[in-house]
């Protein structure tokens, strides 16, 4: 009996890209994929093992790496800033699924993507199941089942689409190759690429063109990329018709949508230069921004719950290619994922909670 092919990173990463965009297809595997409880309880107490694990071998990492004494330590007056931008990058999501949904209620996107997403970093094949969840909780909250999919749908094609533009518009700051660098450059760097972004994502939304020749090309680079791949030949009529479902779901507020996008991404990026900025790391613009793709697109890949290892791995080892040095990538990198990982479970079992009280009652009526 031959053994079947191993599946290449490549492959893993493309079939997760491909069912972030498919929404309803996510939904029906996360409600096929429901994991039991006792499966749930069985997860968090290997993530409980686990994170202590690494948070408990991160100093000795350190230590191992450059001289304790001498790292600067992790200054306190940047937390704050680190938290402002993570709220503020998860209230621009909400903007944006609210918009895709047509002005739904704050509170039920809110609970039910705190829900969701707390969901997504405990449970094997979370996104899906996360997914699911947050659709459930929506519907019990009176939004239409049509509406909340092609709604959800919207938002994170538009979201994927935005991170994965994001590397390409790096690249010309990349090749500039600043040398004097510090934390207000990275910052300001930072602001252009996501005005740039907005200005490229306008003309990609308003004409075909641009984004039919986008899609050839990068079609033409991925099949010389990966030739033992099934090779791609429908990318620029896919984009076309991604694109004109999102335009047919926010409608005429796509501005609004556009921002809440990249907003969502701007933030996030700029709690990760404040976790580089308490430890008083000086890195490359560009490649931080990149390191940030990276370990976006880790997180897709559902190797582990939520990417827990592989994305502090990944962004760890290409934010010492940006320059930071080893032990201070190693102890920013814990400080970021503190917010983007673990922080949301405990949020999204009070989102779970805060919306079960106000709409337990209407889906017991409904059923």
């Amino acid at each position: 009996m031959t053994e079947p092919p191993r599946r290449r990173i490549g492959d893993r990463l493309e079939e997760a890209l491909e069912h972030r965009a498919d929404v309803e297809g996510e939904i029906a595997r996360g409600e096929a994929d429901k994991p039991s409880r006792r499966s749930l309880v069985s997860t968090l107490a290997w993530l409980g093992v686990t994170g202590v694990s690494l948070y408990l071998v991160a100093p000795a990492l350190i230590e191992s790496l450059a001289s304790w004494h001498d790292l600067e330590q992790l200054a306190p007056a940047w937390l704050p800033a680190m938290v402002v931008a993570q709220a503020v990058s998860i209230v621009a999501l909400w903007w944006l699924q609210r918009i895709a949904m047509h002005d739904a209620g704050w509170f039920a996107v809110a609970t039910s993507q705190l829900a969701g997403n707390g969901m997504a970093k405990i449970a094997p094949g979370g996104g899906a199941v996360g997914a699911a969840l947050q659709y459930k909780m929506l519907v019990q909250a009176g939004l239409p089942r049509s509406s909340t999919v092609s709604g959800l749908t919207a938002s994170n094609l538009l979201t994927l689409a935005i991170v994965l533009a994001l590397p390409v518009l790096a690249v010309p700051a990349l090749l500039h190759g600043a040398v004097d660098r510090n934390l207000l450059q990275a910052a300001a760097a930072g602001v252009v690429v996501f005005i740039v972004l907005f200005s490229v994502g306008a003309l990609l939304l308003a004409f075909d063109r641009p984004l039919a020749a986008i899609g050839r090309l990068v079609q033409r680079i991925r099949n010389r990329l990966r030739p033992r791949a099934t090779p791609l030949h429908e990318l620029p009529a896919r984009l076309l018709r991604e694109r004109d479902r999102i335009l047919g779901t926010v409608g005429r507020r796509w501005k609004a949508a556009l921002s809440a996008g990249i907003g969502r991404w701007a933030f996030d990026y700029a709690s990760l230069l404040a976790a580089l900025a308490a430890v008083g790391a000086t890195p490359r613009p560009a490649l931080v921004l990149l390191a940030f793709c990276a370990a976006q697109l880790l997180a897709q890949v559902p190797l582990t719950p939520g990417g827990l290892g592989v994305v502090e791995a990944g962004l760890t080892a290409t934010l010492t290619l940006a320059g930071v040095s080893a032990a201070d990538a190693v102890l920013a990198t814990f400080a970021y994922r503190l917010l983007t990982y673990w922080l949301p479970m405990p949020l999204g079992l009070l989102g779970a909670v805060l919306h079960r009280r106000r709409y337990a009652r209407r889906g017991a009526v409904a059923a």
